[in-house]
């Protein structure tokens, strides 16, 4: 997977302008620096949870005794079903908004950085599947993971940034187009989903087994 391929797969699944509703809601009765310092954590603890997958997360597969082959049947099946949420089911924006009012009844609950924001809305299932499909141990090298790596931190980059310009963006496209946006993304995420299965069931044909 070259580097264009691989910004557009991490764009999809973390998905900085569906993120940028939820921050306005779980943020609207902060301070502008408290937003500020909000948007910061939640592009720090995300990054810090994919980078988790990024290190573990084949690890945790070899110690399962899982093949790679496997594991990308079903993450591109898993990616396709999330994808398929995005398309048909509530927008990324809606749903989070939703978890996030479901917490707020809790009388302990977490920063609202880490929760909806950092986790389930940036580093969202579909991304931490990604971000180890994208790091493979057997197929990608060391200098490849680490530009995957570096890939998905420019992301969160622009996650950050676009939470620090969620106002203005927000008033230019609406909670409409952030939904439209989000259904776009589904789309993209499908065909790389698709191209997944397609590909591990064509190395399978190839080698005969798994």
């Amino acid at each position: 997977m070259d580097l264009f391929e691989r910004f557009v797969t991490l764009w999809v699944v973390i998905d900085p302008i569906g993120t940028i509703p939820v921050f306005i809601a779980v943020t609207a009765a902060m301070t502008a620096p408290e937003r500020r310092k909000t948007a910061l954590l939640a592009a720090a603890v995300s990054a810090a949870v994919l980078l988790f997958f990024l290190v573990f997360g084949q690890l945790l597969i070899d110690g399962l005794g899982i093949s790679l082959l496997s594991f990308q049947v079903a993450g591109g099946i898993v990616l396709f079903l999330f994808a398929l949420t995005m398309i048909f089911g509530e927008s990324k924006p809606e749903s989070d908004k939703h978890a996030a009012d479901a917490d707020a009844e809790l009388a302990q609950k977490p920063s609202p950085a880490v929760f909806p924001l950092a986790v389930p809305s940036l580093a969202s299932p579909g991304a931490m599947l990604a971000i180890v499909l994208l790091t493979d141990n057997n197929t990608v090298s060391i200098p490849d993971q680490a530009i995957t790596a570096v890939v998905m931190l420019v992301v969160l980059v622009f996650a950050y940034l676009c939470m620090q310009a969620a106002g203005p963006i927000i008033r230019a496209i609406g909670n409409s187009g952030a939904a439209i946006v989000s259904r776009v993304m589904g789309m993209i995420l499908a065909s790389v989903a698709a191209d997944l299965v397609i590909g591990a069931a064509l190395e399978i044909a190839k080698t005969g087994s798994l």
